[in-house]
């Protein structure tokens, strides 16, 4: 009988789609800047805020999760697309009962509770960030005090705390950017100008 030679082929498939989470990144980090200046008391909560949350917090974080979706990434894909839609719930929330849709949350409690659920899911998030960088632990950390720092100021009432969490706010807002620009420029150099501080 004759030798029957065998042959493995390996087909390599390149990951060629472009890196999506400084868009992610951004969305989060520029929306969140903004909406604490208010909470800082700057500006009233006006159509610009519920413009960025509805645009680039929410509709671009989710494009962001579903690009990371495909890049298998569990993490990004969850965050992303969570938030992205936190930002939609929100202002839903604002404006429902303004178009006469549905009633408020009705004092402080029901907000309170929206924005402590938040709180508890980021701070398991932040669990997820501890084998990543140190810019996206501190960008989760300062989330997670941000969230329960609202929800402080909104079951008691007290306006000072709500001020507190907006500069607070404006920390992790800026450091949400400071990540997402250190990837783009980082990656259109092609060597670190701008650290994130890998562990």
């Amino acid at each position: 009988m004759g030798q029957t030679e065998q042959s493995n082929n390996t087909m390599i498939i390149a990951e060629i789609t472009a890196n999506p989470a400084p868009l992610g990144l951004l969305g989060f980090g520029m929306t969140t800047v903004l909406l604490n200046l208010h909470n800082a008391g700057y500006f009233t909560l006006g159509s610009m805020i519920l413009a960025m949350g509805l645009a680039y917090g929410g509709a671009a974080q989710i494009i962001a999760g579903i690009m990371e979706w495909k890049k298998n990434n569990t993490f990004g894909t969850t965050a992303f697309t969570s938030y992205g839609l936190f930002w939609i719930s929100l202002v839903v929330l604002l404006i429902l009962p303004k178009m006469g849709l549905a009633d408020g949350t009705g004092g402080s409690t029901a907000m309170a509770a929206y924005l402590a659920m938040w709180g508890i899911f980021t701070a398991f998030m932040f669990v997820g960030t501890l084998r990543a960088n140190r810019a996206l632990q501190f960008i989760f950390a300062s989330l997670t005090i941000l969230f329960f720092l609202l929800a402080i100021g909104d079951i008691t009432g007290i306006e000072t705390i709500t001020r507190i969490a907006g500069y607070e706010g404006i920390i992790c807002g800026f450091s949400a950017i400071y990540a997402g620009l250190a990837q783009v420029i980082n990656e259109a150099h092609n060597r670190t100008i701008l650290p994130i501080w890998p562990v």
